[in-house]
């Protein structure tokens, strides 16, 4: 592919950037409807083994990711909503230059778990989780569907960036 070709290309990939705002609508819709139904179901702390190494619990996490600052005094529901608004900005304007397909998933999964997780932090000032894997005393921090669209969009840039690339035309 020659310099004009790919001049056409790439815009045509960016002009349908906005494609990828249905994959985020799909993982909010998705968290929301899997959140609320865990609140109308279950009480706080309340589990049902679904295996032997996963339940379901509601749990609630005023902090981030493992629970970090969850014991703080309150101010980090404003700071990690800044920065979830912060980044969903950023991601916005990463899907508008376009990229390959692996990329603009990858972004669009996380935009859509960032604010699915913002909604909560807004409305009751905490995220709901509820998805929990253990093993007998062990178990890992229980999550929800937009923590796991943020893990997997992650690990699609990762894999989006050990990908060959074509050399850029304007570099030679």
């Amino acid at each position: 592919m020659n310099a004009a070709d790919a001049a056409p290309v790439a815009s045509a990939m960016r002009a349908g950037w906005h494609r990828w705002l249905w994959l985020s609508l799909a993982v909010i819709v998705l968290d929301f409807a899997s959140k609320q139904a865990m609140l109308v179901t279950f009480r706080p702390g309340e589990a049902m083994p679904i295996l032997p190494v996963f339940s379901l619990v509601l749990a609630f996490n005023p902090g981030a990711a493992f629970s970090f600052l969850a014991g703080a005094s309150g101010w980090q529901r404003w700071v990690f909503a800044g920065i979830a608004v912060a980044a969903s900005a950023v991601i916005v304007w990463l899907l508008r230059r376009g990229g390959s397909r692996l990329h603009c998933a990858g972004l669009a999964l996380i935009l859509g778990g960032a604010l699915g997780n913002l909604w909560d932090r807004l409305t009751i000032g905490e995220v709901v989780d509820f998805l929990l894997f253990h093993w007998r005393e062990w178990s890992y921090p229980a999550f929800n569907v937009a923590d796991s669209a943020i893990t997997l969009g992650a690990a699609l840039l990762i894999l989006d960036s050990f990908r060959a690339r074509r050399p850029d035309p304007k570099e030679r």
